[in-house]
């Protein structure tokens, strides 16, 4: 199956079955969103995976409730940094010299000038900036899980202080910036499943400079 097929395939399914995902695939999707490309490379994000069901039970009323929440197989929190540090932005390099074989000296200038820039910033700009980090991540996952025939939810619903606090995401330095549950549907009691997918017409979607 394409990409395209895939995307075509899924939808934002309403109703799971509560059938489990084959850790084969899980294991898949986080994979892809671990691969996902982030700006200089600093994976400014963590993803959290949640299959035990108290867990879920307690996460459904703060994500109002809906069913995909508790149904799940697993469950996937996107969490990005609360903020940038140096010394998270030395380690990442120091990881990547190390693993190219580099001296830590090769990346010096690109690094004290990528510090110079997020540094300056308040901690809401860099969060927003690994927030969207975060989402090419999820995106990404999203769409292997569509190649795999695992179904997903985009979830934004949810309140993110208050899962924060039940997760401990705070302590941790991240902030929930949207939910992934995992699963398969449930066609006879989702009133999604067999209605037609609807975008908008490509002629209004897309600007072309020629």
């Amino acid at each position: 199956m394409s990409l395209l097929e895939a995307l075509n395939w899924r939808y934002a399914v309403k109703k799971m079955n509560g059938q489990p995902v084959e850790q084969e695939k899980v294991d898949k999707i986080i994979a892809a969103a671990h691969l996902a490309p982030t700006s200089s490379g600093l994976q400014p994000f963590k993803v959290i995976v949640i299959t035990n069901q108290e867990l879920k039970e307690k996460i459904a009323p703060i994500a109002f409730n809906q069913s995909q929440i508790i149904d799940s197989s697993h469950l996937l929190v996107f969490a990005a940094f609360q903020n940038y540090s140096e010394e998270g932005i030395d380690e990442v390099f120091s990881r990547m010299n190390a693993e190219r074989g580099l001296p830590d000296s090769a990346t010096d200038a690109y690094k004290a000038q990528l510090k110079s820039t997020i540094l300056s910033k308040t901690a809401e700009e860099n969060f927003n900036h690994a927030a969207r980090q975060a989402y090419i991540g999820f995106g990404i996952a999203l769409a292997e899980a569509a190649l795999l025939k695992v179904d997903a939810t985009p979830m934004e619903g949810f309140n993110g202080p208050e899962l924060d606090e039940l997760l401990g995401l705070n302590k941790q330095g991240l902030k929930s910036v949207t939910l992934l549950p995992l699963g398969y549907r449930d066609e006879a009691n989702d009133w999604l499943a067999n209605l037609k997918k609807v975008r908008k017409p490509l002629s209004e979607f897309l600007i072309e400079y020629k």
